[in-house]
């Protein structure tokens, strides 16, 4: 059953060409509400740590040297289906194949590079959420 929640953040790429405020614009335009919110920085094993389900492939180390290389901003939404629709809003993994008007195929650089992150079922939104904020941080 489909929850009400999923998991974001905006990538460091993304952060550091001061598209933030873009992105939440979209996303709460989109109709999702932000539960919770905050810029952070993550260090290579942090990193790794989030991303240890791709342990075993060729980009994990490029992959975590880039989440670690400058702030990005995770975020807690919620909407009705929102899982589905939040992979709908932020466009295919390479944004050379992304829709018109998502937030990849607008603010990503490459397939690496590609500006959000989004979870991908429901049961990872509540892992990743959990990741990065505590009980008390989730509204």
């Amino acid at each position: 059953m489909a929850t009400n929640r999923t998991f974001t953040m905006i990538k460091p790429d993304a952060v550091a060409d001061g598209n933030s405020g873009a992105i939440i614009k979209m996303i709460e335009e989109a109709g999702f509400r932000i539960v919770a919110m905050k810029k952070a920085l993550l260090t290579q094993t942090r990193a790794g740590e989030f991303y240890a389900v791709h342990a075993e492939r060729p980009f994990y180390a490029d992959l975590c040297e880039y989440m670690s290389s400058g702030a990005i901003v995770p975020m807690i939404l919620e909407k009705e289906n929102a899982v589905a629709d939040f992979r709908k809003l932020i466009g295919a993994t390479d944004p050379t194949k992304a829709d018109e008007g998502t937030i990849r195929k607008l603010f990503a650089k490459s397939m690496s590079a590609n500006a959000i992150h989004g979870s991908d079922s429901d049961e990872n939104a509540a892992i990743e959420s959990s990741f990065f904020f505590a009980g008390l941080e989730q509204f």
